[in-house]
């Protein structure tokens, strides 16, 4: 039997198929396996090795802290690449890495630079994040000291445009990144987030 109620568009299929439909439904749903993705997967694609030179401090500019530029100055690239896929190795061309350095030690990272691959492939890297740990390591740290980088967290998240074919697998990857700081040299080791 149909149902009509007033004011309301009605059905044309009997209650007793809707409450069927219904009834199916809610068991299928019922009988399909909860569906939780699992913990993110990380897979280790390249280090990069920077040449940094000697930073220029520009002064307090803001409320924030200090603005610093560091020049990278070259390095490498060298890693596994994509799972299955080939290694990769290359040359870090000159770039830039912008800072903001607070009060307090934290550090806040910019940087920016062109690797050529030894493919030919050039790619463009947009690294940022922070650096941040107990103030007497970091102010050694920014003197331009050996620390303990244990005790030094230095995190990022790595940004990548590729024009070959071959490597648009980086241009629809996320990377996040533990880093190291040596005297003149950053050591950044990138993860593909699977």
């Amino acid at each position: 039997r149909d149902v009509a109620v007033t004011g309301v568009q009605t059905c044309a299929l009997p209650i007793s198929r809707l409450t069927l439909l219904a009834a199916m439904l809610v068991a299928f749903a019922a009988a399909l396996p909860a569906q939780k993705l699992g913990p993110p997967k990380l897979d280790h694609v390249f280090d990069l090795h920077l040449q940094l030179g000697k930073p220029q401090d520009v002064g307090t500019v803001s409320a924030a802290g200090m603005r610093r530029v560091a020049i990278v100055n070259g390095g490498t690239l060298e890693g596994p690449g994509l799972p299955g896929g080939p290694a990769l190795k290359g040359k870090i061309l000159p770039g830039v890495d912008f800072q903001v350095i607070h009060p307090d030690g934290f550090t806040e990272i910019d940087a920016h630079y062109v690797v050529q691959l030894e493919s030919g492939d050039s790619i463009y890297i947009a690294n940022r994040g922070m650096r941040h740990g107990p103030a007497d390591l970091l102010a050694k740290l920014n003197a331009g000291e050996s620390v303990d980088q244990n005790k030094i967290y230095f995190r990022t998240i790595v940004s990548i445009e590729a024009a070959a074919k071959s490597l648009d697998w980086m241009n629809k990857s996320v990377f996040v990144c533990m880093a190291e700081r040596q005297p003149t040299e950053a050591i950044i080791h990138v993860y593909r987030l699977n």
